[in-house]
């Protein structure tokens, strides 16, 4: 299956200032695969692959030292290939199973700038605790979940994907009702590579379900390789809780009863720091850079996968998959998770939202993105705009904001006079990558 990241990968073999690469991102998102695959075309050599996690016993070649020229030679005999720094790439796979391996990564920019050097893993942040960090040293690149346009070329709608990718403009009723139908589906099955493959190769509905349960539940596996950061029990009551809130304010006192608010708030950091969820924090629209206004007490949060979140809602094939109405389901969060994720998927930085600070006002417009150095607000929202009232009152306080954008499930249009423009929601990753006016 094509996947985007592959561009990224290229761009960093090509840079004249190339360091190891770390590739973060959850679990079981394709980090391997996609690497994997990378090698294999993109280098006139071999692909030397060095799973930390399924050959722990090779953890002693990094234990003596750290010189990397003696590490490439024991690696070598371990792999019976000769390793050629111009034509080859090498590859640690789970390199957080072996904190002297990330340690090392700094040795081999010093002594042997030439060598393509990959690592990825899951919960590196958490063997980053443990080690002196090569800060400086090495490449870092974050990965997503499949978006909904290699979801498309996944299932053999290339057609499709383009149009998605194209400048926006209002298509025809049937094209428009077939691009909603394959959304309603991927927001259903999700960006997990197994249940894309798995759907593209049966169609079952029911089985791409059962594939997300066992997801979630290999997440909930994890939660034991946390300790001693956070209580297990906490980690499971606040992933369900996130999941079921998308669209919601987080306050960490409500993300358990069981749990004080402290515990909660590690529950939900290491949440945060294993890319399970991401944090979408209140901000500004008065200015750039929108991290400088970020606050850290409002916030709101996203799951990392769309069909994560469904499993951990306790959805089935049955009513809700039966509806059409796209933003009926949890009353609209289902919505906003997809933009939020396809936003993440072509930034890899989680967008910020705003929140009207004044007291007792409950005015918010969802997102809040950059485009061309500009910052623009997002609504995902359904209805006419007399109904925006959130954006509108953004749009007037703030004079230098001068496009807003709502996505919805209605053909394209544009009220100039008003500065807004109504966008299909499967727009959401072309409104992040692609440069153009309205």
């Amino acid at each position: 299956m094509e996947r985007l990241f592959e561009k990224n990968l290229e761009k960093w073999k090509d840079s004249q200032n190339r360091k190891p690469l770390i590739v973060r991102g959850a679990r079981q998102i394709g980090k391997s695969y996609t690497i994997t695959q990378f090698g294999k075309t993109a280098f006139s050599g071999s692909i030397h692959t060095v799973d930390l996690e399924k050959h722990p016993e090779w953890h002693q070649i990094f234990l003596r030292n750290l010189d990397p020229v003696r590490i490439l030679n024991e690696l070598e005999i371990i792999l019976n290939k000769k390793i050629s720094p111009a034509d080859d790439l090498l590859f640690f796979d789970e390199i957080q199973a072996c904190p002297r391996a990330l340690m090392s990564l700094r040795y081999f920019y010093e002594s042997l700038p030439e060598l393509h050097l990959i690592s990825a893993g899951s919960l590196l942040e958490f063997a980053m605790k443990e080690i002196s960090f090569p800060v400086g040293r090495v490449n870092l690149m974050n990965m997503a979940p499949m978006n909904f346009y290699e979801f498309l070329l996944a299932t053999g709608k290339e057609r499709m994907a383009e149009i998605i990718c194209s400048r926006p403009e209002k298509l025809a009723e049937t094209i428009h009702s077939e691009l909603l139908e394959s959304l309603r589906q991927y927001m259903f099955i999700g960006g997990m590579p197994e249940c894309i493959k798995h759907w593209a190769d049966s169609g079952s509905m029911a089985d791409v379900f059962a594939i997300q349960t066992d997801l979630t539940a290999t997440y909930r596996q994890d939660f034991s390789k946390y300790a001693p950061y956070a209580d297990k029990l906490a980690l499971n009551h606040a992933l369900t809780s996130i999941a079921r809130n998308v669209g919601h304010q987080i306050k960490f006192t409500r993300l358990s009863d069981e749990f004080t608010g402290p515990t909660n708030k590690k529950a939900f950091d290491l949440l945060q720091l294993a890319k399970v969820v991401h944090k979408v924090c209140a901000a500004s629209p008065a200015s750039l850079p929108l991290g400088a206004s970020a606050s850290e007490r409002k916030f709101k949060a996203l799951m990392v996968d769309i069909g994560l979140m469904n499993s951990l809602n306790g959805l089935r094939s049955g009513l809700e998959y039966g509806k059409h109405d796209l933003l009926s389901i949890y009353n609209g969060a289902l919505a906003e998770q997809f933009v939020g994720q396809e936003f993440i998927s072509a930034d890899r930085e989680t967008p910020c939202y705003w929140s009207r600070e004044a007291k007792s006002s409950s005015a918010e417009v969802d997102y809040l993105i950059v485009r061309e150095n500009k910052i623009c607000p997002v609504e995902v929202k359904g209805g006419a705009s007399g109904k925006l009232r959130s954006m509108h009152l953004l749009l007037q306080s703030f004079p230098n904001i001068e496009q807003g954008y709502v996505l919805s499930a209605a053909p394209y249009g544009a009220l100039p006079d008003q500065k807004m423009t109504f966008i299909p929601l499967y727009y959401a990753f072309g409104l992040m990558t692609n440069n153009y006016d309205h």
